[in-house]
């Protein structure tokens, strides 16, 4: 297929390799890249990457997934909202199946619950206004790849004057959680595989910080097999002293130093930034994004109170360990006996790009 069959090639995925196992040689110990973004996770596995390095560098799967890294109180209220007899739930199908501390999505609309699947925010707005007397609950679960279309949908909700549209805010920014990976002593990241997706939003610039401060390396890369394996070629010539610490673009088809500004602009202008929590990192300062004052007529947040337990994790999971990048899946008692895709226990299973979903379909 062109375009795809092009990033495919054998013969130069062999010649990429070897110049990458020559430059691990001559650094003499095994070299540690972190890819940060849940399409690289499913694709390294799917293409064996993994395997063909093994010995030379150790590539950690980080906290790449939107759906994994959105933490159990998030999803707690948005079950309590679809309880409401008023409410309407809708959200991509990735976050059905995720399990809260004690129900899911999926469980709810079983039981009744008016939960519904949407392939685009702009369809909730559509479904607000056929059904004027129930409010429209969408979750936004997502990095900035997704986050400047949930901000589209609230600024022409606001235009056609919606009073029956909100907007659950779960969306999170991934340089921050990139610098609490960076300055985490346990894990000792030599370089970090930049997220592509995100990287069309934002560009490169938002990742300066990482090589100039801390002297890590970055390398935003496509998702073929010959991005993947140039990318951490790229990483490697830095980590071994061939070429800068700097950030580089492996992706340049998609990917622009300054990224895409119109995105930005009205991201910027519905949100605004703050500290969020991520499953398995914490509270981290400046992670997140909330719905500015002025919009707040569709902040679900602060429009329509629930109840809410307790929030906790299911016994024995260690998905925030696994986001954490300092275990791996099979590190895990529930994984692939108890846990696995047609029973999740833990959203690391659910996601289609879930390091959990990737090591059960194609490493063990």
């Amino acid at each position: 297929m062109k375009f795809v069959d092009e990033y495919r090639n054998h013969e130069i995925a062999k010649a990429l390799l070897d110049q990458i196992l020559k430059l691990t040689d001559t650094h003499g110990s095994e070299m540690t890249i972190m890819e940060v973004c849940g399409t690289h996770t499913m694709n390294i596995a799917r293409a064996g990457i993994k395997r063909l390095l093994a010995g030379k560098i150790r590539l950690l799967s980080g906290p790449g997934c939107p759906v994994c890294v959105t933490p159990n109180v998030f999803l707690d209220r948005a079950i309590a909202l679809c309880k409401k007899d008023d409410v309407i739930i809708t959200t991509f199908g990735d976050m059905m199946k995720v399990p809260g501390s004690r129900s899911s999505l999926y469980r709810e609309r079983a039981d009744g619950r008016a939960v519904q699947i949407v392939y685009s925010p702009l369809d909730s707005l559509e479904i607000a206004e056929k059904h004027p007397d129930k409010k429209i609950v969408f979750l936004g679960v997502g990095f900035e790849t997704t986050s400047p279309t949930v901000a589209a949908t609230i600024k022409a909700a606001h235009e056609r004057a919606l009073k029956n549209f909100y907007v659950l805010c779960g969306h999170k920014l991934v340089p921050p959680a990139m610098k609490a990976l960076v300055t985490d002593p346990e894990l000792n990241i030599d370089g970090f595989l930049c997220p592509g997706h995100v990287s069309t939003i934002i560009g490169s610039v938002p990742y300066e910080f990482i090589a100039r401060d801390h002297g890590v390396p970055c390398v935003i890369a496509g998702f073929e097999s010959l991005d993947i394996l140039q990318g951490i070629l790229m990483l490697a010539k830095q980590i071994t002293g061939k070429t800068e610490i700097c950030v580089e673009i492996q992706y340049t088809r998609s990917v622009m130093e300054q990224g895409n500004p119109k995105a930005m602009e009205i991201l910027n202008d519905i949100f605004q930034v703050g500290d969020s929590s991520w499953r398995g990192l914490g509270e981290i300062p400046q992670s997140g994004l909330s719905i500015r004052e002025i919009y707040s007529t569709f902040d679900a947040l602060k429009s329509i109170p629930v109840e809410l337990g307790e929030s906790f994790e299911h016994p024995g999971c260690i998905c925030g360990e696994i986001l954490k990048g300092v275990k791996i899946p099979s590190e895990c008692s529930l994984f692939r006996n108890v846990c696995n895709p047609e029973n999740p226990v833990g959203p690391c299973m659910v996601s289609t790009e879930g390091t959990c979903a990737a090591y059960y379909k194609y490493e063990s």
